[in-house]
């Protein structure tokens, strides 16, 4: 296991990290978020679900098998839109209770199921259509959304749009959440039970 800023990368977290920086891919989890998403996938609750959108080269779907760990009643679905991206990542091996779906997770979030855990990691389900990302996820569920330290972003229009993001969640009447300074800033919201 190696260590990265303080936190310790698990080998199949390190093979995906490489595997992003052979394809020059830069916009994979930080080792902080990815432990993070590595707890809550672990408290994932019997026969649960989780999604991620935006596979890239694996970097955060590793930290979310790492947390699921040797348990098989859970399902992992990751969507990617790049379709060379998607098989690159599918060809590293993973458990039989992945999937890596090809589309727009725009398009393809609300068509997939529910959800106990989410980890909206693309514009697609994120940017666009959160809504529809809120009504997949499970009472009691949780939603992971990185990214959300605003000063962090040059681009206005990256800016103005995870702003708009971030208004969404913490004014959602169906979510209880918290910010924390983590890494590129993190809401975690949990959708209300009743």
């Amino acid at each position: 296991m190696d260590t990265v800023l303080g936190v310790d990368i698990p080998e199949s977290v390190a093979n995906a990290q490489s595997r992003a920086n052979r394809f020059g891919f830069e916009f994979s989890s930080e080792p902080e978020v990815g432990r993070l998403m590595s707890c809550l996938a672990n408290a994932v609750p019997i026969g649960g679900r989780i999604l991620e959108i935006g596979t890239g080269y694996g970097v955060g779907l590793s930290w979310i098998v790492h947390g699921v760990g040797t348990r098989t009643d859970v399902e992992v679905v990751s969507v990617e839109l790049d379709p060379a991206i998607a098989e690159e990542t599918r060809s590293a091996g993973w458990p039989d209770w992945v999937s890596i779906v090809e589309g727009d997770g725009a398009n393809l979030v609300g068509t997939i199921g529910s959800f106990d855990l989410i980890f909206p990691d693309a514009p697609g389900g994120k940017i666009f259509k959160l809504r529809k990302t809120i009504s997949t996820l499970r009472p009691g569920g949780l939603l992971l959304v990185d990214d959300m330290d605003l000063t962090a972003h040059e681009d206005p229009a990256l800016r103005d749009g995870l702003a708009s993001v971030r208004d969404r969640l913490v004014t959602h009447p169906e979510l209880v959440y918290v910010e924390l300074p983590v890494a590129s800033g993190v809401i975690l919201a949990s959708r209300r039970r009743t």
